[in-house]
C-alpha cells in the first residue's frame, strides 16, 4: 500500500501526517475534526487562551469520553452474560421437559 502524506489542522495550527490509503486519510480527517471541535469546546469554556492547557483540558475530556465507553461496554458484557446464564437455565428446562414429555409418551398407550 502506496504512503501518503496528508495535511490537518487543530486549533489553528497544521500537522503533517503519514497514512496508507484513502480509508486511512479519511479515519485521520475524522480523528482531527473529533479534536478540533473539542478543543474548540474546551477553549469556549476555559477562561484560558494557552494552547497547550487547552490540548491538555481536551485530552483529559477525551481520556474521559473514552474511561466512560469502556464502563459501558464492561456493563454491555455482564449483562450480555448474564443474558447467556439465563438462556443457557432455559434451554436445558426445556430439553428435561422434552425429555419428561418423551418418557410420558411412551408410558401411555
Amino acid at each position: 500500500m502506496k504512503e501518503k502524506i496528508i495535511e490537518i489542522e487543530i486549533f489553528g495550527n497544521k500537522y503533517r501526517i503519514c497514512v496508507k490509503g484513502e480509508d486511512d486519510e479519511f479515519y485521520i480527517s475524522q480523528l482531527a475534526s473529533y479534536v478540533e471541535q473539542k478543543m474548540q469546546e474546551v477553549a469556549a469554556q476555559s477562561r484560558s487562551s494557552d494552547t497547550g492547557k487547552i490540548a491538555v483540558l481536551t485530552a483529559l475530556n477525551i481520556a474521559d469520553e473514552l474511561f466512560a465507553a469502556e464502563r459501558q461496554i464492561d456493563q454491555l458484557h455482564e449483562a450480555l452474560e448474564r443474558l447467556e446464564r439465563q438462556l443457557a437455565r432455559i434451554e436445558d428446562q426445556v430439553n428435561q421437559d422434552e425429555n419428561e414429555y418423551d418418557t410420558l409418551g411412551k408410558l401411555t398407550p
